[in-house]
């Protein structure tokens, strides 16, 4: 599968703008998203990829800015290189988990090792988002044996950590197949029992309610589908969220009170990217 990995530039850069940019990207298939201080690289399935849509994206942008926008195709078997070369190197979480790939040597030492070979899904550890929601499932004192809900798993990082932790069923849901398959050899390289199910949040329906449910998604994504997350949900269960800034907690507040969830801790990292743990009454 060959993904367009798309660079855009913005002139003046903000958190809002790339924020808004991504979310209009998502609507067009893209996938995956690197903002920074300049603007944003994002990531679209080749047979997805079009002109047309980054022209009308742009064109209709509703704030005041400049976007210049330039595209690479990259070819599906040469993506764990790319990866070895310029992204992914060993990475330890909180002196506890330590997340390698296959290719790596000198591993450090932690308590729990992650075994990951990324292909065209993202989810390593490094991105602040991934980073925090593992600190939250370190965070968890009571997760022995507890069913768990893994939504957009990706690599299946937060599964794996999961299952490492001592919980019990565990099943991600993703909507990629190509990340979908990433995640089944990942789960099979950590010798964890995992149940992967391809698809959007109507896979729910088909699931018994979780003891604690992970979304590490966008904000657009969890305010459109946090009603379907709390009926999967058990009283006193906890949603862990990531994927958003914090200026987005509110948004995503207005959305999970009224189902009933409470705000039990907050976290913030790098370029103020927030997480959150809620309790659903």
């Amino acid at each position: 599968m060959n993904y367009y990995k798309v660079r855009f530039n913005c002139a003046p850069c903000s958190e809002d703008i790339t924020d808004l940019l991504a979310a209009f990207l998502a609507d067009y298939g893209y996938e995956s998203f690197e903002p920074d201080e300049a603007g944003l690289t994002a990531y679209v399935q080749a047979l997805d990829f079009s002109e047309d849509k980054i022209k009308e994206i742009i064109g209709d942008f509703p704030i005041e800015t400049t976007i210049v926008y330039e595209s690479e195709l990259v070819e599906s078997q040469n993506w764990n290189e790319e990866w070895e070369k310029h992204y992914f190197q060993p990475i330890v979480i909180a002196g506890e988990v330590v997340v390698h790939s296959s290719f790596h040597k000198n591993i450090p030492e932690a308590h729990y090792d992650i075994l990951i070979d990324p292909k065209m899904a993202f989810g390593t550890g490094h991105h602040a988002t991934t980073s925090q929601m593992m600190q939250f499932i370190l965070d968890l004192d009571n997760i022995e044996g507890k069913s768990v809900i893994d939504m957009g798993t990706g690599t299946g990082i937060l599964s794996i950590l999961c299952k490492m932790r001592g919980a019990g069923n565990v099943t991600g849901i993703e909507i990629d197949p190509g990340a979908f398959e990433n995640a089944l050899e990942n789960a099979a390289l950590n010798s964890q029992a995992i149940d992967f199910i391809l698809g959007d949040a109507s896979a729910l329906d088909n699931c018994e309610p979780a003891d604690i449910f992970l979304a590490n998604i966008n904000r657009n994504v969890i305010t459109s589908d946090i009603a379907k997350y709390a009926n999967k949900i058990k009283a006193g269960g906890v949603l862990l969220l990531s994927g958003f800034y914090t200026s987005d907690i509110p948004i995503i507040m207005e959305s999970a009170a009224p189902l009933g969830f409470t705000i039990d801790s907050t976290s913030e990292e790098g370029d103020h990217w927030a997480a959150i743990r809620l309790i659903k009454r």
